[in-house]
Order: structure tokens, then sequence, then C-alpha cells
């Protein structure tokens, strides 16, 4: 899994989301339950992730809705496993 978006905006998350799911694109979004941790200050960003396949696909889709200055570097270093 590649992380693609790492956001403490929650309607961000909701728009990238929906965006992955119009393009068929599987995706996790990890941390969206930490509030419960956190108080509901919205301190602790959100991460989305995509299969290390749909990577290209789905960071020139969010590119192509001008969202690509959202995206985390696509870089080795950033790979995440699950």
């Amino acid at each position: 899994m590649r992380e693609l978006v790492r956001t403490n905006d929650v309607v961000l998350v909701s728009a990238i989301g929906a965006l992955l799911d119009g393009a068929s694109i599987y995706h996790l979004v990890l941390d969206q339950n930490m509030s419960v941790i956190e108080g509901s200050l919205g301190v602790l960003p959100r991460r989305i992730l995509v299969h290390d396949d749909d990577n290209r696909e789905a960071r020139q889709l969010l590119t192509e809705a001008g969202l690509g200055h959202e995206l985390r570097p696509d870089d080795a270093d950033d790979r995440r496993t699950i």
C-alpha cells in the first residue's frame, strides 16, 4: 500500500474518497477514528492509502482534479506495508 494523502481536512478526505470510488480505485482511510482519542480536535491527520498497482492512476486522478498539491511524495521511502 502507498500513502497518497495525509490531511486533517475531513472534507478533503471525503472528496478524495469519492473520486477514488468513482474511478473504482480501492483505498483505505487510516486514523479517521482517532478523534475518540484526541477529543475531536482534528489534530491527528487522516491517511489515504492505495494499492501499489493503483498508485499512478490515483495520483493522475487527483492531479487532474486539481488536488495534486495534496499528494505525498512518491518515492520508495514513503511505502507503507499493511
